[in-house]
Order: structure tokens, then sequence, then C-alpha cells
């Protein structure tokens, strides 16, 4: 089985404002940007990834992702993460009804994409699925088989709100990369621990971070 990622990305300009403490607002869109290259490139190369849309309305977002080899869909909804993601799922739908689908987080510059397959086929086990984040409180993955509706229920407690949708929790081991989403920076600091992507490296050498 291999699957169609949708990942939604805001306006760069008003990304990743948890880590101000962390970085300018100089630097935090080239941050923000930097992630979702890390996060994009480790997706295309998971043997599990068939390809990959993203949903943003940022035109340089936009043609740095398509440049990887990601389709973009301008966020026509402006609705919100979750309006994104399922206008994403219905823009997949749209050319490939019976593809299985996964909202994935823009921001999980550490992603390995040998792990993102485990999780990915964990997922095809069941209708409809997530994985936490590392807080335990988040969701960093959201999928659904062919003919099952996304149903996003991203935000605050994403992870009790999904579970409580019917939703199967995934819980499996040594998956850290696809756990450790980034908004603050300590979670900055996880996932330079666990090894981020080129991009991500060389935004952050930018940075004072203690601990680093």
């Amino acid at each position: 089985m291999q699957w169609t990622l949708v990942i939604p990305l805001k306006t760069l300009a008003l990304a990743k404002s948890r880590l101000a403490d962390t970085a300018t607002d100089g630097l935090r869109p080239g941050l923000a940007l930097a992630f979702a290259e890390d996060t994009v490139a480790a997706a295309l190369a998971s043997p599990a990834v068939r390809d990959v849309a993203v949903v943003t309305d940022d035109a340089l977002a936009g043609r740095v992702l398509a440049a990887l080899g990601a389709r973009i869909v301008p966020d026509e909804p402006r609705g919100g993460l979750n309006a994104a993601l399922a206008h994403g799922a219905a823009a997949v739908r749209a050319s490939r009804p019976d593809a299985p689908l996964a909202a994935l987080n823009a921001d999980l510059p550490a992603l390995r994409p040998p792990e993102l397959a485990r999780v990915l086929d964990s997922a095809g086990e069941f209708p409809r699925s997530f994985l936490p984040d590392a807080a335990a409180i988040g969701t960093t993955l959201l999928a659904v088989a062919a003919g099952r509706e996304l149903l996003p229920a991203f935000g605050t407690d994403s992870r009790s709100r999904h579970r409580a949708s019917g939703a199967v929790e995934l819980r499996l081991e040594a998956v850290d990369s696809v756990r450790q989403d980034v908004d603050t920076g300590e979670d900055l600091r996880a996932a330079l621990s666990l090894g981020v992507g080129p991009r991500t490296a060389a935004a952050a050498a930018h940075l004072l971070i203690p601990g680093q």
C-alpha cells in the first residue's frame, strides 16, 4: 500500500510564533520553511509514500516545495488547519478516489523515511487511525483508508479529540522522528538531538540554543 500525504502549511510570516524565545521574527519564517522542506523530502523518500500534497497559500513555500516534488494545493477555504486538511483531502480524492490518505504535520524536521513507513504500514490495518505527538497531547499523523473521510480534529488536545472521534491510536515504539513536531524551543532541541534534515540544520545554525 502506498499513501498520499496531505501536509498543511500556514503562511510563513505567521508560522511558529511559539519559537519567539528561540528565533527572532526575521528567522522564524526561514526556520518554518526548512522544517517543511525536510518533512516533505523525507516523506517523499519513504517507500510507503506515493505522493505528497501541500496545502498552502505561501508563494515562496509553494515554489520551494513543488521543486522537491510536492503537489501544491491552494488553501482556498482559509479557515484554519482542519479546513485546509479537509480541502487538501478532497482535492486528492477528486483525482484518486481510491487513495489511502494521511494528514502529516509540516514541522517534523527529524523525520526518517523508514519510521514513517512503519507508521503508515500500521495505519493500513485500520479504517482510521492517528499517531500522538512526542508530548502525548497532540497528533502528528491522521490516516484513513480509501473511501473514508479524514475528519481532522487537529489543534488543542487533538490526541483526545481524535481518539474520541473513533480513530485508533497507533502505539508504536521507535518512531520518535514521526512524533517529534516542533512548536517550542524545547521541541527544537529534542528534534536536533534526534538529528534533523540538512535544511533545518543549516537554519538552526543561526540560532543560539541552550544545550546544543
